[in-house]
C-alpha cells in the first residue's frame, strides 16, 4: 500500500469513526436498549462486579462478543469484561467474592473467575504491538477503552457497556454493522490482518456462525493476504475451523475460505475438489456436490452440531482428483477414491493437530462411505451385513447419515430408489441385530477357551485362532459351543497344530 493510499485510508477511517462516535449515544433503538438492560437483569452479577471495581477506583465494561450476543438475543453463560485495572489489582478486587479463580491467562492480562453459574473473564485494557513475523502479540497494557476496542477483530465485537452505569460505547460503528449483519474491521483490514492473520479465518467463522456478510474491502484484503495465514500455528487454525464447521451455516464459511484462497493454505484438498469439467468427459461438480452433502449431513443431526459427521461429509470425495480417469467411452471414474480420500484426510487432520480419535473416526467414515452401493442389486448376504455393521462399529449411525447425505442426484426416481434401498438395509441390520446382538460381534469361544481346547499358552497363536473364529462368526452367524469347538479343532489341524 502506498503512503498516499495509506493516508487516505486513515482519513476515511477517522471520519467514519468520528461519525460513529458522534451518533453512538443516539444509535440504540428502544428494542436495543431493552436488550442491554435485559442483559443486566438476567446477569445481576455484572453490576455487582462493576460496583466492586468502581469502589476501587477502576472502570469495568462488558465488551466484545458478550455485547454483540446480548444485542442478538443469544447471550450465553460466558461474559467478557475489560478494565483499566492491572491483573494483580483485579485479583485483589475479586478476592473473597469469586467462587473460583483461574490465572492461566494472567500473563496476557486476563483473570478468569466463576460466580453464580457464570464464567467471567476480566482483561486489562490492551494496546498490543505486533512485529508481524511472530505468531503472538507483544502484550502491552493500554490506558483507555476506545484504543482497546480498536485492537479488536471486527466492529461488531468492538462495542462495550459500562457496569454499573450501563453506558454504551461504540466508537467504530459496530451497532450499524450489526443491524446490517456485515463484518468490517475497526481500522483498515490490511492493518488488522497484518497484525493477526487468524482474523481472516475468524471472518469466515463469523460468517458461518452469525450468518453475516463480509464487507467487500475485508474480503479483498483476505484474498490479497491469504498466504499470511501460514504464520499462524496449526492449533489456532484448527480451533477456528472447528467453530466454523459447527456454525449455523458452514457452507457460507467454506465458500469464503475457498474463494479467498485461505483454504489453499491449510485445507487444499477442498480447493482441489473444483475439478475441470470438459465437454467430452462431463461429470457432476465435485465441489458443489460436497457442499450439498455437508448441508444434507446437518439435516441428519439430532443433538446439535456433529463435527465428525460434518468433517467426513466435507472430506468424503477428496480422493477424487487423484483417481479421476476417463474411459474409452468418455465416462469418468474415480476408482478407489475412498481409499485415497481416507489417507488424505488422515494426513491433513494430523497436520492440523486434531486428536487421534477424531482423525480415526473421520478417516474411517471416508473409507466406508461407498460400502453401501451395490446393496440394491441384491448382492449382499447376511455375512456382508454383519461385516458392514462390525466395520462401522460405533460409527454406524454416522455412516447411515453420511451415506444418505451423499445422495445428491436430481433424478427423483434414482434418489427415491437409493433411499428405499438404504431403508431396506437399515431394516435388515435391525432384524439381524435383534437376532444376533450385532453390536458385540465376538467369536463363540473366548481366549481362555481357545487355550484350554488347544492346550497352548497365551501368545500370537491364540490371537490367530480368535480372528479365525471371528471371521467364521461374521460369515455364518452364531455357532453353538460344540460347533465352535469343532471348527477350532479343524482350523488347528489345517494349521498343523495338535493338542499335546
Amino acid at each position: 500500500m502506498s503512503e498516499t493510499t495509506r493516508t487516505d485510508a486513515a482519513r476515511a477511517e477517522a471520519a467514519r469513526a468520528e461519525a460513529a462516535r458522534a451518533g453512538s449515544t443516539h444509535a440504540l433503538t428502544d428494542a436495543q436498549r431493552r436488550a442491554v438492560h435485559e442483559l443486566m437483569r438476567v446477569s445481576p452479577v455484572a453490576d455487582e462486579l462493576g460496583r466492586r471495581f468502581a469502589a476501587a477506583g477502576h472502570e469495568l465494561h462488558l465488551v466484545g462478543g458478550s455485547v454483540r450476543d446480548a444485542l442478538l438475543g443469544r447471550l450465553g453463560d460466558d461474559l467478557d469484561f475489560t478494565t483499566d485495572a492491572r491483573p494483580e489489582e483485579t485479583l485483589r478486587i475479586i478476592d473473597g467474592w469469586a467462587e473460583a479463580v483461574w490465572t492461566t491467562g494472567q500473563e496476557f492480562g486476563t483473570i478468569g473467575l466463576a460466580r453464580k453459574g457464570l464464567r467471567i473473564e476480566v482483561t486489562t485494557f490492551r494496546a498490543d504491538a505486533y512485529d508481524r513475523v511472530s505468531r503472538n502479540p507483544i502484550v502491552q497494557y493500554g490506558d483507555n477503552l476506545v484504543d482497546d476496542l480498536r485492537r479488536r477483530d471486527f466492529a461488531v465485537n468492538a462495542m462495550a457497556v459500562s457496569v454499573p452505569g450501563h453506558e454504551f460505547t461504540d466508537p467504530y460503528g459496530g451497532l450499524t454493522d450489526l443491524a446490517e449483519r456485515v463484518l468490517r474491521t475497526p481500522g483498515a483490514p490490511e492493518e488488522s490482518f497484518a497484525d493477526d492473520p487468524l482474523r481472516m479465518l475468524r471472518a469466515a467463522r463469523f460468517a458461518a456462525q452469525l450468518q453475516f456478510t463480509v464487507a467487500a474491502e475485508v474480503r479483498a484484503a483476505m484474498t490479497a493476504m491469504a498466504g499470511d495465514l501460514a504464520r499462524i500455528t496449526a492449533e489456532r487454525i484448527r480451533d477456528e475451523f472447528v467453530k466454523l464447521m459447527c456454525g449455523a451455516d458452514p457452507i457460507t464459511g467454506l465458500r469464503l475460505l475457498v474463494d479467498t484462497g485461505l483454504a489453499e493454505t491449510f485445507l487444499p484438498e477442498v480447493t482441489g475438489l473444483k475439478l475441470e469439467i470438459d465437454e467430452h468427459a462431463q461429470h457432476k461438480d465435485v465441489y458443489e456436490h460436497t457442499l450439498i452433502v455437508v448441508r444434507n449431513a446437518i439435516g441428519h443431526e439430532s443433538d446439535g452440531p456433529d463435527f465428525t459427521l460434518r468433517m467426513a461429509a466435507l472430506m468424503h470425495d477428496v480422493g477424487k482428483p487423484a483417481t479421476k480417469a476417463v474411459g474409452p467411452d468418455g465416462g469418468v471414474s474415480f476408482h478407489h477414491h475412498e481409499v485415497v480420500g481416507a489417507r488424505l484426510t488422515k494426513q491433513r487432520m494430523k497436520a492440523l493437530k486434531f486428536p487421534k480419535d477424531v482423525i480415526s473416526d473421520v478417516s474411517e467414515l471416508v473409507m466406508l462411505h461407498l460400502r453401501f452401493y451395490g446393496y440394491g442389486r441384491g448382492e449382499w448376504t447376511d455375512s456382508a451385513v454383519r461385516r458392514y455393521v462390525t466395520d462401522a462399529g460405533p460409527l454406524l449411525s454416522r455412516l447411515h447419515s453420511l451415506t444418505r447425505s451423499d445422495v445428491t442426484t436430481r433424478n427423483r426416481r434414482k434418489a427415491a430408489q437409493l433411499a428405499a434401498d438404504y431403508d431396506a438395509l437399515e431394516a435388515r441390520i435391525a432384524r439381524i441385530a435383534a437376532e444376533e446382538d450385532l453390536a458385540r460381534v465376538r467369536p463363540d469361544l473366548d481366549g481362555n477357551a481357545i487355550m484350554e481346547l488347544l492346550g497352548v499358552p497365551p501368545g500370537p497363536l491364540v490371537g490367530r485362532a480368535w480372528r479365525h473364529l471371528k471371521e467364521l462368526r461374521l460369515e455364518r452367524g452364531p455357532l453353538d459351543r460344540d460347533e465352535a469347538e469343532a471348527e477350532l479343532l479343524r482350523w488347528a489341524a489345517a494349521e498343523g497344530l495338535t493338542k499335546p
